[in-house]
């Protein structure tokens, strides 16, 4: 009962929160002349802080160092353990565009949100529309604004690491741009998959992890690329957890159970 009424009231925050921001994020699209949409898409993630804090059961700490100046890009890569990672990584002080399911910009006030902001649908059963989702990547790239991507496709089942798709690594080597690597733990429980019960109270760590230059890398170099930044995000969460960095990696598990 008592974890329903604390569910009960995230949710009525949470939708009152957004009533209240999205005339104000309209406001702002009006008068914001950036061609990247910045100071909106900087209101937009403001929405995710004042969440984060209205929410008793999630206690936010952030490490690593931060980005020095906010307008030089990078494609930021992170983990994905849950749909509250949007708002707790909306806490990082600086703007980076979403890519995200086209099925949530077709969201009414949310959806019209993200597309004010200037974030990215992707629509996933259609090749030409991703496409045409990693040509706005380019330019908000060109344009001096971070674009943040989720390398496994979807949250993550059981709490580890899964596969990494090729797109962010394509784009950051075609782009010459760093990759800045991002860490997400304990936000699994925080909102679990197919439920609209919020977790039991929880700590939750994000961590920036050292950029990793792409200059002079070319499309031979993706695999490398895409592991190396793969290992470095499963290495710190197995630091955390206190396991070896094989137990935190989906691709080991399953390769182990195939032979056993």
């Amino acid at each position: 009962m008592i974890d329903m009424l604390r569910s009960l009231w995230v949710w009525t925050s949470a939708a009152l929160l957004i009533l209240i921001w999205f005339p104000l994020l309209g406001i702002m699209r009006l008068f914001d002349r950036d061609p990247v949409r910045y100071r909106t898409g900087r209101m937009f993630r403001r929405l995710g802080v004042v969440m984060t804090k209205a929410n008793p059961l999630w206690k936010l700490k952030i490490e690593g160092d931060m980005i020095s100046d906010p307008r030089r890009p990078y494609i930021v890569v992170s983990n994905h353990q849950s749909f509250a990672d949007i708002p707790l990584i909306s806490n990082l002080p600086w703007e980076m565009k979403w890519l995200a399911k086209i099925e949530i910009f077709k969201l009414p006030i949310v959806g019209w949100m993200l597309r004010m902001s200037g974030d990215i649908p992707v629509d996933r059963g259609n090749k030409r529309e991703a496409a045409k989702a990693f040509i706005q990547a380019s330019r908000y790239i060109a344009n001096k604004c971070s674009v943040i991507f989720f390398p496994e496709g979807t949250r993550s089942p059981d709490g580890l690491v899964h596969r990494f798709t090729d797109g962010a690594f394509q784009l950051a080597i075609r782009a010459q741009v760093p990759i800045l690597p991002l860490v997400i733990e304990g936000s699994r429980d925080c909102l679990p998959k197919k439920s609209w019960k919020f977790g039991k109270p929880r700590d939750i760590l994000v961590k920036v992890l050292p950029p990793v230059d792409t200059t002079g890398l070319n499309p031979e170099d993706i695999q490398h690329l895409r592991e190396k930044i793969r290992t470095m995000i499963i290495t710190q969460i197995a630091e955390w957890r206190g396991v070896e960095p094989k137990e935190i990696d989906a691709g080991n598990i399953q390769t182990t159970q195939a032979t056993a």
